[in-house]
């Protein structure tokens, strides 16, 4: 009993580590929404960089490049029908307006949404991948607000970060050349690790909410030093590196191997399952390195830039493994999905949004959970009928798109309905502040 206590403890602390990590991401997302979309003219000029580069490199293959840059051992279509692009749109949406309304998770769907459709994994990664890095240098370009980047923590951090991308992307490329099906079945089995560590924790969350157990958020500045990071920070390696001397007199330094070490758990998570490595950087650069929150920011904007970048075209974009038009749909959505889905957090209750939260995290578990038995089956891992595993799939396909479906139909419901009253009171208020000034 003891033994199952601290399990469950375990996994409800990593839940809470995951979805505070999560959060950072969705934040992130909303933040480049809004730089994007505010710059309509600009947009289009940066845009034209990775369709331009996405339609070239589908041409390419289409025309038959040699089999180290796609060739048949990709899982690449030399072009897109109106139904994937529209497909895609709609996934990017669906994404966009969950990571608006809960604040996270949202970019978790992605790749499960992309393999329930068909995609193979390695191809879901890769064009997941491909369309965070066209998000962040658009949004980074048009922006230019980076905060205040420290230029030597920003280049250790990417040397491990690339160094990690590498190892992740060649071991996802190696189990894929294998097989096709132990790659799906690896990365399902990544998945449904973090969702359902992700989605317990979210439901027990929502169950503390309800009951009343939940008293509010912590209070604790992030700008707090931990003891790790003064350990870390005392440790006489070199070379080392100074930064925060607009906070602390003389600044602070560190020995550049914890960054590269960060910097290499980033680039590997972020190669195996196609997220920008963000959600991780914030929590490793202030609580782990006892870097500001401010210099973390600007750290955090590059290192997607560079992490994603290199990941998605040198690992797996010159393989054949990045589908460009889906990943512009899924772009196109979920800046779209974002705006519209942080909106509605003004219009619902806190506690109705952490049970739809909990709801699509664990809809994601379910449907890679129940995609596993078929892949594991297909490798001749486990003795099961085709005729079994493909139900065993379709359900999970079914709950999946279910819920998520219709926990997004509510969101736009909401929404249509609230925007003219929120537009009303914005007005309302304007007005008055207008003629308070005048008076």
């Amino acid at each position: 009993m003891g033994m199952f206590r601290r399990v469950v403890g375990g996994g409800l602390a990593a839940g809470e580590f995951l979805t505070a990590l999560s959060r950072k991401q969705a934040q992130w997302e909303l933040e480049m929404s809004r730089v994007i979309l505010g710059r309509r003219w600009k947009l289009l000029l940066v845009a034209l960089f990775p369709v331009l580069l996405g339609l070239g490199m589908e041409m390419a293959v289409a025309a038959g490049l040699p089999e180290h840059i796609g060739g048949h051992k990709a899982y690449m279509p030399s072009f897109a029908t109106t139904e994937m692009f529209i497909g895609s749109i709609f996934v990017g949406i669906m994404a966009g307006l969950i990571t608006g309304v809960i604040g996270a998770g949202g970019g978790y769907v992605l790749t499960p949404a992309l393999m329930s459709i068909g995609v193979k994994g390695i191809m879901a990664v890769g064009t997941d991948q491909f369309h965070l890095f066209a998000k962040a240098i658009m949004g980074t370009v048009i922006h230019r607000k980076m905060g205040n980047v420290n230029f030597w923590i920003a280049a250790w951090f990417v040397l491990g970060s690339v160094t990690g991308a590498s190892v992740g992307g060649v071991l996802n490329r190696a189990i894929y050349q294998k097989s096709p099906a132990l790659s799906d079945a690896f990365i399902s089995a990544v998945y449904v690790f973090m969702l359902g560590i992700l989605g317990f924790y979210a439901l027990a969350d929502w169950m503390r909410t309800r009951k009343g157990a939940v008293a509010g958020a912590r209070t604790s500045s992030v700008d707090t030093t931990t003891n790790f990071a003064r350990w870390l920070q005392s440790l006489p390696l070199k070379p080392r590196v100074k930064f925060d001397e607009h906070i602390v007199p003389g600044g602070r330094s560190i020995a550049v191997y914890p960054i590269i070490i960060c910097g290499f758990i980033v680039g590997f998570v972020a190669a195996i399952m196609g997220v920008g490595g963000g959600f991780l950087t914030f929590p490793m650069m202030v609580y782990g390195l006892g870097v500001s929150t401010f210099t973390t920011v600007g750290t955090d904007i590059l290192q997607i830039i560079f992490t994603t970048g290199y990941s998605s075209i040198t690992q797996y974009a010159i393989y054949g493994y990045v589908f460009y038009t889906v990943a512009m749909g899924m772009l196109l959505g979920s800046l779209v999905g974002v705006q519209m889905g942080a909106l509605v957090t003004r219009m619902v209750k806190g506690v109705t949004i952490r049970a739809f939260y909990a709801l699509t995290i664990l809809a994601g578990f379910v449907n890679r959970i129940c995609a596993l038995p078929g892949k594991l089956n297909e490798v001749g891992w486990i003795n099961m009928s085709k005729a079994t595993a493909t139900l065993i799939n379709s359900v999970g396909t079914v709950i999946f798109f279910a819920l998520v479906g219709i926990f997004s139909l509510w969101i736009l419901a909401v929404f249509f309905k609230g925007a003219s009253k929120i537009r009303e009171a914005e007005r309302q208020a304007l007005t008055a502040g207008s003629a308070g000034v005048g008076h």
